[in-house]
């Protein structure tokens, strides 16, 4: 073999092992980038999920706090207002002395009645005195102001009725981590304290009594729920697990 034909074949050989260590760092780089993409997605629900988490609960132990303190101030509640009744359905019931809904018609003719029931809209009965016109609870007056709904979630909503007292949030959102969020909600709370109502195909009732104006879980949509007083035909509509079963 002469000198030339050695030099053809050595560069050949080197050319070849460029290629080799070419497509291995190609490749080194491509399983590197998917290493990183795979848990910055999964950081990036973590995060979500938490951020959720973390803003609901704020939200819930501020308007739990913010009726427990119009309870403490006034135990008598409005002495006109409509008592509790074992009667599923019947118009009026409440349960005293908490907030009764925003929406009622026992404020006609006083204060205008609110367009629906929710959370920012309530009114702390025997304040001032056992009349129909209850004072806000949150706005101005009281320095306590409801901070807007978490994201990608629908503002507040309340129930006083026959099945007890309670209020809940909900979201049409896919997003995964809020799946993520509402597992995590939860198991957050005792059981019957809080449950997670996911629909699928159609609204569900939340009350026993599941009237055309009784709040309902829309279909499409998650609802977390969080329960102040539970009278004995309380309804679980949402627990698919079975956990809330002995409430």
């Amino acid at each position: 073999m002469n000198h030339i034909q050695m030099n053809n074949d050595k560069r050949a050989f080197e050319t070849g092992s460029a290629l080799v260590y070419i497509l291995i760092a190609i490749a080194l780089l491509a399983a590197l980038t998917a290493s990183f993409m795979r848990p910055s997605n999964q950081q990036t629900t973590a995060q979500g999920a938490f951020n959720s988490v973390t803003e609901i609960k704020s939200q819930v132990e501020f308007i739990r706090s913010s009726v427990q303190e119009c309870v403490l101030l006034y135990p008598g509640g409005d002495i006109g207002q409509p008592p509790f009744t074992t009667h599923p359905g019947l118009s009026g019931t409440t349960n005293t002395p908490f907030p009764i809904n925003p929406s009622s018609t026992y404020y006609d003719n006083v204060v205008a009645p609110a367009v629906n029931d929710n959370v920012e809209f309530l009114r702390c009965p025997g304040n001032p005195g056992n009349v129909k016109d209850h004072a806000l609870i949150f706005g101005g007056n009281t320095g306590k102001f409801l901070p807007v709904a978490p994201n990608l979630f629908e503002d507040w909503q309340y129930y006083n009725g026959v099945d007890g007292v309670f209020y809940y949030i909900s979201t049409d959102k896919s997003d995964a981590f809020l799946q993520t969020a509402m597992a995590k909600l939860d198991e957050e709370y005792s059981e019957c304290q809080a449950d997670i109502i996911a629909t699928s195909g159609s609204d569900i009732e939340l009350t026993s009594s599941a009237g055309a104006s009784d709040p309902k879980c829309i279909n499409g949509s998650t609802c977390f729920r969080l329960w102040v007083i539970i009278q004995p035909s309380a309804v679980y509509n949402g627990d698919a697990d079975g956990d809330e079963g002995g409430c």
